[in-house]
């Protein structure tokens, strides 16, 4: 049995626009682009804002279950389903709004349609300016998709909720993972700020601490030689790992990058990169040499610590903070500079103590890599089945097993119109 297709146009109610500067006194919540978390894709936050001082382009009126869909950059998809809670808000004009015509379609089925890689193609071929690249709402409700029966879109649904909820339980896990590093350094070391534990003073680039920002390696090196390259993108901000694995030869690096090599640790020293905690140590480097972006401090450790150490260290919010506040350049382009952390004073526990730590740390690492794995393999599930889902492939046995069903909502469908 084939599915018809239809536009999202058909299956979509229209939409109300309003001007909430008419009202200069009352309060609305605002939903503009940057509210859209993209990777889970929800509406993270939404300012309240008074009537008066309403952006110009707050004009699009929203209902809870509508689905948004960020007609700028449309190659992101910062989609999102409005909560609850946001009913009767105001959205930008910056989104296309789809309000789901329930007997035809189901709300939740449209929401994963919009996600696939088909609905963004679709849009993307569209795009017009090279600034400011957009569609419009027409391009966006001109998109056609497949329209199985209300009840296999039920059906589709229930299955795609399942995968997104496995994917869902794997990031809390990961997120509670994240704060362990912080709580072990808490309990072993206490407050580096406050020195609970009473500890000797010393300076971060005391000799035997750490080396900031060493020189290159000065042996003669062959050009060709593979080494690990890291760009700032490739330094995870939540694990404080190293993503990436890009290799590249030593000639094409060596000229301005920063080197660093095997168990140097990598701070992130301009904002916003360093204030979200892109830290990490070097590891598993091409030929134990690395180059990555000028914007690193590199720290390497002496022989009273670790690098684990040094790593903890630089991954507390309190740290983070206190560099924050040493910033020099202009807004914008602030960054932390490396007389901070040579002259930064900070508790030295014993040797034997921070080498504990640092097995515990170790350990943690490697699970955050099995952890990041599995985040894989359950991302492409989850495609794998959006991409099912949508041609006709996942509901298959269930369709054979409800074919009066079908055929019944199949004439329903035929007498609506669509």
């Amino acid at each position: 049995m084939k599915w018809t297709t239809t536009t999202i146009q058909r299956v979509s109610q229209q939409t109300q626009v309003c001007n909430p500067r008419e009202r200069q006194e009352s309060l609305f919540k605002y939903i503009d682009i940057s509210s859209i978390d993209r990777d889970k894709k929800i509406i993270s936050q939404a300012p309240e804002i008074k009537g008066a001082k309403a952006p110009s382009r707050a004009r699009k009126e929203v209902n809870a279950g509508d689905i948004l869909v960020s007609t700028v950059r449309p190659n992101l998809n910062a989609v999102a389903i409005v909560p609850p809670e946001l009913d009767s808000q105001i959205a930008s004009t910056g989104f296309s709004v789809l309000r789901p015509e329930s007997d035809l379609i189901n709300g939740r089925y449209l929401f994963y349609f919009v996600q696939t890689s088909g609905f963004i193609d679709a849009l993307t071929s569209k795009v017009r300016g090279a600034h400011y690249p957009a569609v419009s709402d027409t391009d966006v409700k001109n998109v056609e998709l497949p329209l199985p029966t209300i009840a296999e879109q039920h059906r589709i649904v229930e299955i795609l909720d399942q995968a997104h909820a496995l994917r869902k339980s794997r990031t809390n896990a990961d997120t509670k993972a994240v704060r362990i590093l912080p709580a072990l350094f808490y309990q072993m070391f206490g407050d580096p700020l406050l020195n609970t534990k009473d500890f000797e003073r010393v300076c971060l680039g005391d000799a035997g601490i750490a080396e900031i920002n060493p020189r290159a390696p000065s042996r003669d090196l062959p050009n060709d030689l593979e080494v690990s390259f890291v760009p700032m993108a490739d330094v995870n901000e939540d694990w404080g790992q190293i993503t990436g694995c890009q290799i590249k030869e030593l000639g094409e690096v060596k000229k301005g990058f920063t080197s660093f090599l095997e168990n140097d640790v990598l701070f992130a020293k301009i904002t916003p990169c360093m204030e979200n905690g892109k830290a990490a140590i070097a590891r598993g480097l091409g030929n134990g040499l690395g180059y990555g972006s000028t914007e690193f401090h590199v720290l390497r450790a002496g022989d009273l610590v670790t690098p684990e150490w040094i790593y903890g260290l630089t991954r507390l919010d309190i740290f983070r903070n206190v560099a924050k506040g040493n910033f020099i350049g202009s807004v914008g382009q602030q960054r932390v500079p490396a007389d901070f952390l040579r002259s930064f004073r900070v508790p030295l526990p014993p040797k034997k103590l921070i080498e504990k730590f640092s097995i515990v740390v170790r350990e943690l690492l490697q699970e955050n890599d099995y952890r990041r794995e599995a985040e894989k393999r359950i991302s492409q599930l989850v495609q794998i089945t959006m991409h099912h889902a949508f041609s006709g492939k996942l509901t298959e046995g269930w369709r054979r097993a409800h074919l009066k069903e079908e055929f019944q909502e199949i004439e329903h469908q035929a007498r609506a119109g669509t």
